[in-house]
């Protein structure tokens, strides 16, 4: 299929194989990774305490009856101002794991979506022999200064690294520690040609029809 390409200061297109991610985009599988990204993400260290731990003495604050108000056994009472909190949160882990497979189908079928809605850039950056900002910058304008960029490169190189790193919006990954989330979130896509080949050997759909079954979608 055609996409869009950069290469030398200048905007086209290019024909790359699309067949490895796939033609359907499976929205249930791809949500699903969102949803654990999303969870993984989350630091779970909200803290409440309870009225054990709150300070004060366990002491009657008056007597039982004949009082004109209600009973009270002692001032940390959840009701009484200062008191401990009912159930509230406590640190804990909120993260959890999809199976390899199903995690590697929704990164297929985020690839595949942007495909779909023609937001891929096979870019060649070529090499720098220096940190180069506004080399960088160059190329983002060149691309309409996408809100959310997404940089796929193959490898880490130091140079290309430092480069990209400081823009605003600008996410960098290698081929290899993409995830779906990092797909799914960006406005555009900018991929070496030497990542996306790396793509397709690590998710590249099976020659037999069985991702609809796994993707569960109608």
């Amino acid at each position: 299929m055609q996409v869009q390409s950069y290469k030398a200061g200048s905007t086209g297109t290019v024909e790359i194989d699309a067949r490895p991610f796939g033609d359907k985009v499976l929205y249930r599988t791809l949500k699903d990774a969102v949803v654990m990204h999303l969870a993984n993400q989350r630091q779970g260290n909200a803290s409440t305490k309870g009225r054990s731990e709150v300070r004060g003495t366990n002491k009657k604050p008056y007597k039982q009856k004949h009082t004109g108000r209600a009973r009270a056994g002692d001032v940390k009472s959840p009701i009484w101002r200062g008191g401990g909190t009912v159930f509230g949160p406590k640190p804990r882990d909120f993260s959890y794991h999809m199976p390899k497979k199903a995690r590697r189908l929704a990164l297929r079928t985020a690839i595949a979506g942007k495909l779909a809605d023609n937001e891929v850039v096979i870019a060649d950056l070529g090499t720098f022999a220096a940190p180069s900002a506004r080399s960088a910058r160059k190329l983002l304008a060149d691309l309409g200064t996408p809100r959310r960029t997404l940089l796929v490169v193959n490898e880490r190189e130091e140079n290309t690294w430092k480069s990209f790193r400081n823009f605003a919006g600008l996410s960098m990954r290698t081929a290899d520690e993409l995830c779906a989330w990092d797909v799914a979130y960006c406005t555009v896509m900018v991929a070496e040609g030497a990542a996306m080949d790396s793509l397709a050997q690590r998710v590249g759909a099976p020659e037999t029809a069985g991702d609809t079954e796994t993707g569960g979608e109608a």
